[in-house]
């Protein structure tokens, strides 16, 4: 089997012959990953199984002083995180979108290598990727304070504001369609380390009906659901698996119960995710590390998981467990008889 049918089988419920995975990592691990391979592109060096397309944050412009401007309009600070920054002002000073225009969604930039990258690596499954996709896009461009307080205050707007930004992504991933992918990643974090930023009933009120909007799009042209929120959200799963999701990252163990998840749902949702970014990696030993992706992979090896750590992997991770989990995931026996 290629990697695209394994994540295809894993995503439909089945047994696939080993646990597949798809890692990510910030720009300091991954030099060093690029360094040790002697590579450019690390997906073939530690294996991944997904192909990632468009841009999950967007496309930005450097600016003087460590900014960046995002094709919103949003000035990003990125002296001390690299890789997305922090928003420095709202674009949307006042709750209304009178003379706001938004970019365009077919802007050539975010297509551009997808078919470059599926020539070049056919076997892999080839997901779409919108970040910021709905409530992120929403407070970064309001400002998050003002945001949440606008679901009070301001709901005509905040619920305009919301789908104007469902309607561009759903502007995107009709484009999107038209290439060979297999599924459309939503990026949209709605947790926190104990529950939801906004609570459930705001969620159900202003955030699910546009999700159920886009996530149509995708069922409706026979494709994938995969969506990515940090923090404690296992609550929204049955709205989630409602609304047409197949896949759910980044599924994190210090908020959710991996165990009881795992079979709760199994055969209704697939899960992404799995390896601590914030306890096991960064201050774990490497045994320790061996351990814990050895028994994601038993957890998983009647289906329903890919394999990854709970989030792109950080500068505080030790090289020597970036190394760990990788090596752990190759050495499955059913991935040696197929390579």
């Amino acid at each position: 089997m290629t990697k695209r049918e394994i994540i295809r089988l894993t995503l439909e419920g089945g047994i696939p012959p080993y646990v597949p995975w798809s890692f990510k990592f910030t720009k300091e691990p991954a030099k060093l990953l690029f360094d040790h391979f002697g590579v450019k592109d690390l997906d073939f060096s530690v294996g991944n199984h997904i192909l990632n397309l468009g841009s999950d944050i967007g496309f930005f412009e450097e600016l003087p002083d460590c900014r960046f401007q995002d094709v919103f309009g949003v000035i990003w600070d990125r002296s001390v995180d690299k890789d997305i920054g922090v928003p420095v002002e709202p674009v949307l000073r006042q709750p209304t979108l009178t003379g706001y225009e938004f970019p365009d969604p077919e802007d050539p930039r975010f297509f551009k290598n997808i078919e470059s990258e599926i020539f070049a690596k056919p076997e892999l499954f080839r997901v779409y990727q919108i970040g910021f996709s709905l409530f992120e896009r929403a407070w970064t461009l309001r400002g998050m304070e003002n945001f949440l307080m606008d679901l009070y205050l301001n709901p005509e707007f905040a619920h305009e504001l919301l789908r104007r930004i469902a309607d561009y992504n759903i502007v995107q991933i009709t484009k999107a369609l038209s290439y060979d992918i297999d599924a459309v990643y939503f990026g949209d974090d709605w947790g926190q380390q104990n529950g939801l930023i906004m609570g459930y009933d705001l969620w159900k009120e202003f955030i699910h009906p546009q999700l159920k909007r886009m996530y149509k799009e995708v069922k409706q042209a026979g494709k994938f659901v995969m969506i990515h929120s940090c923090g404690d959200v296992d609550e929204l799963f049955p709205d989630l698996i409602n609304a047409g999701v197949n896949c759910f990252n980044p599924f994190q163990p210090e908020v959710m119960n991996i165990d009881t998840l795992m079979a709760e749902y199994h055969n209704q949702l697939c899960f992404h995710g799995g390896l601590s970014i914030q306890r096991i990696l960064p201050f774990g030993t490497r045994l320790e590390v061996i351990e814990e992706t050895t028994r994601l992979i038993s957890l998983g090896k009647n289906g329903g998981l890919i394999l990854s750590p709970s989030h792109s992997v950080e500068s505080d991770t030790p090289f020597e467990n970036i190394l760990a989990f990788i090596q752990v995931a190759q050495n499955q026996p059913g991935y040696l008889n197929q390579t």
